[in-house]
């Protein structure tokens, strides 16, 4: 039996290369699926020509483009349509269907992969493209511990298997992109780069529908939020201690225990922040028995740390503190994102890491 493939195009008040780009695609032996993502009236006529070539699937209103792959994801699962791999491409021309061809064909060749379209990110890219990847490569490496060298490339294949998946991963405009990264780093699924090229009609990037502000936004969300409840919880840790150690004897088990006094109120706010606002998690005994581990070994390593800054180094206490804060707050983001309120629909998975290949 031939191998079929699908390409996804979601697609927002796009021009006449979008007939193109679709055409394209059929001609390499590929169906096409488009989503009209709420474009304007005056872009119909670009739709109508198209469903007499290839399926078009429409929102009523932007719903932004993580919904419009999931509607699209969700209308081949919902009709039973066979397929074996799956590509999603952008509709504004900066993709070429030779490259998404490559892509599928990468994707049958590793089978159970995330297949990547990789730019090469240098001063022909447009800045904030360029200042967007960087930025977003450095803090999925900092969270995931894995490099991927474009995280913010639309350019995308992956085997069917992966259907259910990709559908309900959350996020309904760019950070769809980088949340599916983050469920395969989570998931231990081999993430691998194909180098492509990429066409930009000009230095800004204009064509782009990509808000920087909105759009980042919702990109590092969660880990702004996260932040904000680690800051408010060392704001609270730092003054609990400030508080123990004045009452307390200035001496090195007075600083310990003001430390583990501090730490231990903190701790209980910051898991109930991070339940309600941060992971969106109920509280369970085993969320709760998870935190209370890390708790525990963060406050072993806070307290030696404070320890050999104080006694060993001669810094003053309070600047410790800080210190110590700042070293630990990575470890404990890592920890809770990936382990204790990790989702439980999020556990197993095959295949792991992820490298950068050429293919012909």
């Amino acid at each position: 039996m031939d191998m079929k493939n699908i390409v996804i195009i979601p697609a927002l008040n796009p021009d006449d290369n979008l007939e193109k780009l679709a055409e394209k695609n059929i001609a390499l032996g590929q169906e096409v699926i488009v989503v009209n993502d709420g474009s304007l009236s005056r872009y119909n006529a670009v739709f109508e020509r198209l469903k007499d070539k290839c399926t078009v699937l429409e929102h009523a209103m932007n719903l932004g483009k993580g919904e419009a792959i999931k509607t699209a994801l969700r209308y081949i699962k919902d009709e039973n349509q066979r397929c074996d791999y799956i590509g999603i491409m952008d509709a504004d021309g900066q993709h070429l269907p030779e490259d998404m061809a490559a892509l599928l064909k990468a994707a049958a060749r590793y089978g159970s992969s995330l297949i990547l379209g990789s730019r090469t990110i240098n001063n022909d890219v447009p800045w904030k493209s360029r200042m967007g990847n960087i930025i977003t490569r450095k803090m999925f490496h900092m969270v995931s511990g894995q490099f991927i060298s474009d995280t913010q490339t639309g350019l995308r294949a992956f085997p069917a298997g992966m259907l259910e998946l990709m559908s309900e991963v959350k996020g309904s405009r760019y950070e769809y992109e980088m949340n599916v990264l983050i469920i395969c780093a989570q998931r231990g699924i081999s993430m691998k780069e194909v180098p492509i090229k990429t066409i930009y009609h000009d230095r800004e990037n204009s064509c782009s529908h990509f808000h920087k502000i909105k759009d980042s936004f919702r990109i590092y969300r969660d880990l702004f939020k996260f932040s904000a409840s680690s800051f408010s919880s060392f704001i609270l840790d730092y003054g609990l201690f400030v508080v123990f150690s004045v009452i307390l004897p200035s001496s090195s088990w007075g600083v310990m225990t003001a430390n583990i006094a501090a730490r231990v109120i903190s701790a209980g706010y910051n898991y109930s922040m991070n339940c309600r606002f941060v992971f969106y998690e109920k509280k369970t005994l085993k969320t709760a028995l998870d935190y209370l581990a890390l708790a525990a070994f963060i406050l072993v390593m806070n307290s030696l740390a404070l320890e050999a800054f104080t006694a060993g180094l001669g810094i003053p206490v309070y600047t410790a503190k800080i210190m110590t804060e700042c070293v630990l707050f990575i470890t404990s983001w890592i920890v809770q994102k990936y382990m204790i309120f990790r989702k439980a629909g999020q556990k197993g998975g095959s295949g792991s890491g992820q490298r950068k290949e050429a293919l012909s």
